[in-house]
């Protein structure tokens, strides 16, 4: 199947809504090797032959095993494939997620990017607030900002992108700098961010949730289990089909470590929710 009947602004380019998270294709705590890198090689290239343009990653999963995963199964890149990455934290030796803030720490988090994805310009590079590794929270992204601009004006880096922000730090990063995209916790239940959508949607920004399906705890409900079998579909892919119809600035980057979950996503892409089980979904989180 094509993903491709969906489309939105991704910095200069434009890509499939329908997109694909890489971050499951480390260990477990998403650090360290997988435990089956052919399937995990097998789940990127069935991703781009069907159809799949934004690929999001981080040389912090892993560290650096999802980056060389990727460079592995797809180098050299199809010409329309947008790699989006994330700096801003870095890992201790036992998996935990610590700040890497300061402008050395993000010139060698763009560098690390750069070596193991075998690139010579990254396409975006989301900055990741740190201030709460669970959560947005307030403080200023001034000085990393600056320090993303300088390497985009290197050639390094081809946009900005912010992670894991407030609606303030985004109003405030775009004095310093064009945002090309905002990633944050957003899905069916948890739905914290509903304004900024809206406000960036007119602004023709593209918003990507991340744990699009709950992250590491799936999504349950019973009445997304319901509307999903009135639909003849699952329950995630009602989850996933609900987020394009919210808002047409949405990009999704559902990830997973298995080609037939893969496929079950991308699916999706092509699912219409009618009206009525739209409004029963819109209660889900309204009763949050």
């Amino acid at each position: 199947m094509s993903t491709a009947t969906l489309t939105y602004q991704l910095g200069d380019r434009q890509v499939p809504r329908m997109g694909y998270g890489a971050m499951q294709l480390a260990g477990k705590g998403v650090f360290g090797p997988p435990a089956d890198e052919a399937r995990a090689l097998q789940v990127l290239r069935d991703a781009i032959e069907s159809g799949v343009r934004h690929m999001d990653t981080s040389d912090f999963y892993g560290p650096h095993i999802t980056n060389q995963l990727i460079k592995k199964a797809l180098h050299p890149y199809p010409h329309d494939l947008c790699i989006v990455t994330k700096v801003g934290a870095v890992r201790n030796s036992k998996g935990g997620w610590l700040p890497a803030f300061s402008a050395e720490d993000l010139t060698r988090a763009v560098e690390d990017n750069l070596r193991n994805l075998g690139l010579e310009v990254l396409d975006v590079v989301n900055l990741r607030s740190m201030y709460d590794v669970h959560q947005p929270a307030e403080g200023t992204l001034d000085e990393q900002l600056e320090a993303l601009a300088a390497l985009r004006d290197k050639g390094l880096i081809r946009h900005i992108g912010l992670s894991n922000v407030t609606a303030k730090q985004v109003v405030d990063a775009q004095k310093i700098t064009p945002i090309a995209c905002v990633q944050n916790l957003y899905n069916l239940v948890n739905r914290k961010d509903e304004a900024l959508i809206d406000q960036l949607a007119v602004q023709e920004i593209a918003y990507v949730p991340f744990f699009p399906l709950g992250g590491f705890t799936p999504l349950q409900n019973n009445r997304l289990n319901e509307v999903a079998q009135s639909l003849g579909a699952t329950s995630m892919q009602v989850a996933l089909a609900w987020l394009l119809q919210r808002s047409p600035n949405i990009l999704l980057i559902p990830g997973t470590s298995s080609p037939q979950h893969l496929q079950e996503n991308l699916v999706a892409a092509e699912l219409k929710i009618p009206a009525e089980a739209l409004e029963t979904l819109n209660q889900i989180g309204a009763a949050q």
